[in-house]
């Protein structure tokens, strides 16, 4: 019998596990010494709360679901209805193929046919691999469709070091900038993080923050990356998530209103644009007929 997620491609490399799920390509599992460094979800589960998803062509939200481009108003479906927004794209309860398969890496490849509210076409491959350095994902995307077409990437992990709440757990964020957002989560401004709860450059215990915030302008290191580490309070260890240049923004999500996530682990969201990017043009990737988008980001632990 087919699980809710899907065939499993189970990967491992010394002490690291992943399992990744055909549907969506989502990332269900992710352990090191046998210890979860992703709060993920057990195989007969649906992905509960976005835990693990690939959010394209577009991560977070579309206010309205409506958007213009080249010339045109499209109007996607709204899978938020309580708010009146698109959200997380248009892959992640869609069947992927498992296209390539190694103890430690495989490949899992879906074509994105036009439909109404996105009438472009796309080739779609996400790839996971091990290695001593972790968990490395890397996404690409071939505009196959005639037309040029807008497109952004995201991922949803949720992370954890093991704690039974994130209040105690010592949270780096490489970011000066924060997005400030309305009820319904649309950006309506941005704002530096210096002197404020969002202000992560140090480590320091996230306490009682409630986030589910944007995060931009990221510092990063000599390699291009930006990353942002959850610590243990009380022992060594941890866990890191990083993002390569394609990867602007970050969303950071406590989880507060979902019981099945509340504050037990942290989203650390790797978004090429913000929210509403769709609407806005801000960070907006435009992808001619032909081009091909590439973008990595991965897990590893401290």
């Amino acid at each position: 019998m087919l699980p809710p997620s899907g065939e499993q491609v189970e990967l491992a490399l010394g002490e690291q596990r992943a399992v990744v799920g055909s549907v969506g390509a989502g990332l269900r599992t992710y352990t090191f010494a046998g210890a979860p460094l992703l709060d993920g979800f057990a195989v007969d589960d649906l992905s509960p709360s976005g835990r693990g998803q690939v959010l394209i062509p577009w991560p977070n939200r579309v206010a309205g679901g409506a958007y213009e481009f080249g010339g045109r108003t499209h109007q996607l479906a709204l899978d938020e209805p309580e708010a009146g927004n698109a959200i997380h794209g248009l892959v992640r309860w869609a069947g992927w193929t498992v296209a390539e398969r190694e103890p430690q890496r495989t490949v899992l490849s879906y074509t994105l046919h036009p439909q109404p509210g996105y009438p472009f076409a796309l080739a779609l491959t996400i790839g996971y691999a091990l290695s001593d350095d972790g968990l490395e994902v890397a996404t690409s995307a071939t505009n196959v469709g005639a037309e040029r077409c807008p497109f952004g990437s995201g991922a949803h992990p949720y992370l954890t070091v093991g704690t039974r709440t994130v209040d105690s757990v010592l949270l780096h964020v490489p970011a000066e900038t924060v997005l400030q957002s309305d009820e319904h989560g649309i950006p309506t401004g941005s704002a530096g993080v210096a002197g404020t709860e969002h202000d992560f450059r140090e480590p320091r215990p996230i306490g009682s923050t409630r986030l589910d915030t944007g995060f931009t302008d990221l510092q990063r290191d000599a390699d291009g990356r930006a990353r942002v580490e959850l610590r243990h309070p009380e022992r060594e260890g941890g866990v890191a998530l990083w993002v390569d240049e394609r990867y602007r923004h970050l969303m950071l999500y406590t989880g507060d209103d979902r019981p099945d996530v509340a504050r037990r682990s942290l989203a650390v969201e790797p978004m090429t644009c913000p929210p509403n990017a769709f609407r806005s043009g801000e960070d907006l990737i435009v992808l001619d007929p032909g081009e091909t988008f590439t973008a990595a980001w991965g897990i590893r632990p401290l």
